[in-house]
């Protein structure tokens, strides 16, 4: 009996040893399969992560590249200072006009659509500026560029967003993604230089244009279409929009020169006045109003808006006063001066990388309150310590310390607008942040200008300057600190 069954127990055996090295092998194979679908999503992502930058650091090397190249525009085409204010801030008045129709055509029509739109709108225009045989066309082709930059942005960060739905990825994404952008605004005067010195002004349009067809070739190949909502465009709201930020835009440009009491910046101001009133009454009272009222009921997204008008008020407008203060006061050459401001710039990435370390760990609200009043404090310092006889090196390292806190503020900002505004108004959520952003930066620029006129330029319009520009920062760190207590 022992024998005549020894056969079936081992051969029942060496079938259970056989299942089991099936099922290893099977969990094997399982393992393998997660780890080649980690790997492959992982290559994927940082191909849309790349790609989708491409256009933010086509726009930014542009704006920073224009600043540098205005003198050889004038001399080029015989630009008067009128024109040539123009053709550098055409393309922001343009931009931050049309960011709230783009973010609405996105979720219209679909991001990655109203993406490549704008992409290759903003590449033709780039050619146009390269062959522009007057003012006249290049005045034009820097408003195409702005058409074309308000309808890419946007969709951009939605669809960076939808690739990266992870908490933990999307911080790390949005730090890594600003810390491209960051890069290519510090280096903009220094390509700008250089590609003008060698090569004309007209190289810097020029440049775009391999940046913008590859932007557009790669987009299709590796960036995941969002269906489009097909919601109301919300035609009224949009023009009056685009009418009080075109007015506002025309008199902060035009104030400088004609004088702020002209009666066309005047009737400017005016006019942004009425077409904001009659914007806030149409957005109450409308069936379909282009910011839905949730947006702005949630704390976090009412705070986040606040804290990019203030940021970028304070920002380039102290960018501005740095760049004519290290000229008028302390005689530097453009060149120098270029250089000396690059601490100020070429840091931000790091506050950046620094944000994809922190930002989940301590939160956004804590990471963006705190580094705003880090660089509120910077500026205290300078207006505290600022004198004829203070050594360069002190400033530089000051300054590269308050915009290390830049650089966490920007993402961080960012990274609670999107919460607040979730996937659903991802597109105009957005849109409306870069809008205030933009009109943020038009208010600091001329507001600064005016201090420094008011106050004789030289260190003692920088020091009233960065008493205006440490204000808003320290403002824009208690809004941020009291209005997001709320949690996602």
């Amino acid at each position: 009996m022992i024998t005549e069954n020894a056969a079936p127990d081992a051969t029942a055996s060496e079938g259970r040893t056989a299942r089991g090295q099936d099922r290893a092998a099977q969990d094997r194979d399982r393992t393998d399969d997660r780890t080649r679908t980690r790997s492959r999503s992982r290559s994927r992502g940082g191909a849309q992560l790349i790609v989708l930058a491409l256009g933010f650091v086509m726009a930014s090397l542009d704006t920073g590249i224009m600043n540098v190249a205005s003198n050889d525009l004038r001399a080029r085409l015989g630009l008067s200072m009128s024109g040539l204010t123009w053709v550098v801030d055409g393309y922001v008045l343009a931009f931050a006009s049309l960011l709230l129709l783009a973010g609405s055509l996105a979720k219209r029509f679909g991001a990655r659509r109203i993406y490549l739109v704008g992409l290759a709108a903003f590449t033709a225009a780039s050619l146009l500026g390269a062959v522009a045989p007057d003012g006249t066309v290049l005045v034009g082709a820097r408003f195409a560029q702005g058409v074309g930059a308000a309808l890419f942005m946007p969709s951009s960060l939605s669809l960076l967003m939808n690739a990266f739905p992870e908490p933990a990825r999307r911080a790390k994404i949005l730090g890594i993604w600003s810390a491209i952008v960051s890069t290519s605004v510090g280096l903009a005067p220094t390509i700008g230089g250089l590609l003008v010195g060698t090569l004309g002004w007209r190289s810097i349009f020029l440049v775009n244009l391999p940046i913008g067809i590859a932007g557009l070739l790669l987009t299709r190949r590796v960036v995941a279409a969002i269906p489009a909502r097909g919601s109301a465009l919300g035609g009224s709201g949009h023009v009056l929009g685009l009418l009080a930020l075109g007015s506002l835009s025309y008199a902060l440009i035009e104030g400088p020169d004609k004088g702020w009491s002209a009666p066309f910046v005047l009737g400017a101001f005016a006019v942004a006045a009425v077409a904001a009133a009659g914007f806030l009454v149409r957005e109450r009272t409308a069936r379909t109003p282009i910011l839905p009222v949730a947006l702005f009921s949630d704390s976090r997204f009412s705070a986040a808006n606040a804290v990019g008008f203030l940021f970028n008020f304070a920002f380039y407008g102290a960018l501005f006063v740095l760049g004519l203060f290290l000229q008028t006061a302390r005689g530097a050459s453009p060149v120098t001066a270029g250089l000396q401001m690059l601490p100020a710039v070429l840091v931000i990435p790091f506050g950046n990388m620094l944000y994809a370390r922190i930002g989940l760990r301590i939160g956004n609200r804590a990471a963006l309150a705190g580094s705003l009043a880090l660089s509120a404090a910077g500026y205290v310092l300078l207006f505290l310590i600022l004198a004829p006889g203070l050594p360069y090196w002190v400033i530089a390292v000051v300054l590269a310390v308050t915009n290390i806190g830049s650089g966490v503020s920007s993402p961080a900002m960012t990274g609670v607008l999107m919460e607040a505004a979730g996937r659903e108004h991802a597109d105009i959520g957005s849109a409306t942040l870069n809008a205030n952003r933009q009109v943020g930066s038009l208010v600091g620029i001329a507001g600064m200008g005016a201090v420094l006129t008011a106050a004789g330029g030289g260190y003692q319009g920088a020091v009233h300057a960065f008493a205006l520009t440490a204000g808003a920062l320290a403002v824009a760190a208690v809004a941020g600190w009291a209005g997001m207590r709320e949690r996602a």
